[in-house]
């Protein structure tokens, strides 16, 4: 097998798989850039020759998730497609701790977008705590106004779930919708394409200059701010383990480092 077959091979298999567009192509890449950097049959490559490539990228600073994300990738060829046993250890992710905006905060960002459209959605990211990608491939057949909920169809894994909408929102997306057809695309270009996440990207760049937002806001922040306003709620972090379409609640447990509205009523001993 050569490096022109052994891609093909992946593309295929991460298709079959139903792996998102982006897990797909980063797989390929990362195992197309291996492949092309040794002068080697594919088949013939040894746990040695990825843990010394890895060693390598580890030298040139590339952090510890892209790493993972290399060695998923190259594992997947050599033990998922060729049935091979290897096992390679690399330093553990490093977890840092989102970053949340205020309610306040939250107003103030919302305050400086003028296009309707781009508001709207940017309130929907925060009161359904959608991802960028679900929000942009929404459809009018995905809500539910009579139920007040959202459904996010093949989300991220080829999940289904369901999140809420608020009142507010809902109001404002039947007016938003209402000459659509339930097939359309909610938020589109002029051509009638989905919004591209690097037009969204800048919108919420702009958005930060303008309300001289000092955080490092993007428009996950939304989704994290979501998340930590529920938990501070009082909601079970159960039910937002479910809302967000986590699989692990390991992954949702990281808002609980963020959530510190009883924290913030301890006064300080120097007072």
């Amino acid at each position: 097998m050569n490096k022109i077959e052994a891609i093909k091979k992946i593309q295929i298999e991460v298709r079959l798989r139903g792996f998102s567009k982006l897990t797909s192509k980063m797989y390929t890449l990362y195992n197309k850039q291996f492949f092309d950097k040794y002068d080697i049959e594919p088949i013939n490559v040894t746990e040695n020759d990825i843990k010394i490539y890895l060693a390598d990228k580890l030298d040139q600073g590339l952090s510890t998730k892209s790493i993972a994300l290399i060695k998923s990738a190259l594992l997947f060829f050599q033990n998922e497609i060729l049935n091979k046993k290897f096992e390679i250890k690399t330093p553990k992710i490093k977890k840092s701790t989102p970053t949340v905006l205020t309610k306040q905060e939250i107003k103030t960002l919302f305050s400086v977008v003028k296009n309707p459209k781009h508001k709207l959605m940017f309130q929907l990211y925060y009161g359904s705590g959608l991802r960028l990608s679900e929000a942009i491939t929404l459809k009018v057949k995905n809500l539910d106004f009579n139920e007040k909920v959202i459904w996010i169809r093949n989300g991220k894994g080829g999940k289904d779930r369901m999140t809420i909408m608020s009142q507010k929102m809902s109001n404002k997306l039947q007016e938003f919708t209402k000459y659509l057809t339930k097939d359309n695309f909610i938020f589109t270009n002029k051509k009638g394409d989905p919004l591209s996440p690097r037009t969204i990207q800048k919108v919420i760049e702009k958005a930060k200059i303008e309300s001289n937002m000092t955080k490092d806001v993007h428009i996950h922040t939304l989704r994290h701010s979501f998340a930590t306003h529920l938990l501070e709620a009082g909601v079970d972090i159960r039910y937002i383990q479910t809302l967000l379409g986590h699989s692990s609640l390991e992954t949702t447990q990281i808002y609980t480092n963020v959530s510190n509205s009883e924290l913030k009523k301890i006064s300080s001993p120097l007072d």
